[in-house]
């Protein structure tokens, strides 16, 4: 386990550490973990990046006293990523969180500046993102998900999948037709966040007015999930739906899409 740039100087500032999955490279991937690496990025904080196994979660965040996720059916506690470290504000007494969310509202209470909650949005920002990742992207599951095992490390590939065979990829006919079900979602979001555009508030691209949001990060991080996990066949769908909108919302993201 070690961060990208290695342990920081201890005669440097402290960072904030963020805690993601290892793949076969250090390039992250997670759409829950790209939430926060878009926030951090966003407001400009100093970071670096811890890379865990997937099989050493629940023993790396236990080790660091992470508060659990979840409790599992037999009592023991569920650990899952993301967790940020943020050692800023007490370098002896740092501060430990789990889940995007909680994280979210971490960040914008403690580093106000440049705010990914402008006033008055934060409740419908929080039911667009349950929206996200609750129905969103619910079709996308049976694409992206084997084509993600496969490129996990062979023995994080078989923790991932507890024992069970590895998930089938989809191809021929059943991939249309989990395409096309993905394609309906695209289809109902862009024409929800069509109606900015009829006030003129909009961009036409963000989901609000037109700066960029918590809710914008949460559907480039699925944008970017697509991208590099089906990136010749799912992105090239993707990037030229609803008359490219998708993939001119990522470019408006990509000034913090940094990887530290």
């Amino acid at each position: 386990m070690s961060s990208r740039h290695g342990a920081s100087s201890r005669n440097m500032p402290p960072k904030i550490v963020l805690y993601d999955v290892r793949g076969h490279s250090a390039q992250p991937w997670m759409p829950n973990i790209w939430r926060i690496r878009f926030i951090l990025n966003y407001k400009r904080l100093p970071y670096e990046t811890i890379w865990v196994e997937l099989q050493d979660v629940d023993r790396t965040l236990s080790h660091i006293n992470a508060p659990p996720s979840s409790t599992r059916s037999d009592g023991r506690p569920m650990y899952t990523l993301p967790v940020i470290v943020d050692p800023t504000r007490n370098p002896y007494s740092p501060l430990i969180l789990s889940n995007s969310n909680t994280i979210a509202e971490y960040l914008e209470a403690t580093y106000p500046a440049r705010p990914v909650f402008p006033p008055g949005t934060r409740a419908v920002q929080a039911l667009f993102v349950h929206f996200i990742q609750e129905v969103f992207s619910k079709p996308l599951l049976p694409i992206l998900v084997p084509m993600s095992h496969q490129l996990l490390p062979g023995a994080t590939q078989s923790h991932f999948r507890g024992g069970h065979p590895p998930a089938t990829t989809l191809v021929g006919p059943q991939r249309e037709m989990a395409w096309q079900a993905a394609r309906e979602q695209f289809d109902f979001l862009a024409a929800i966040m069509d109606k900015n555009t009829g006030d003129g508030e909009g961009d036409g691209v963000v989901a609000f007015a037109d700066e960029v949001t918590y809710a914008d990060f949460a559907l480039c991080s699925i944008l970017i999930w697509i991208k590099r996990m089906d990136a010749h066949d799912g992105w090239a769908r993707v990037r030229t739906w609803n008359h490219g909108r998708w993939s001119r919302l990522l470019d408006r993201c990509r000034e913090y899409m940094d990887e530290r």
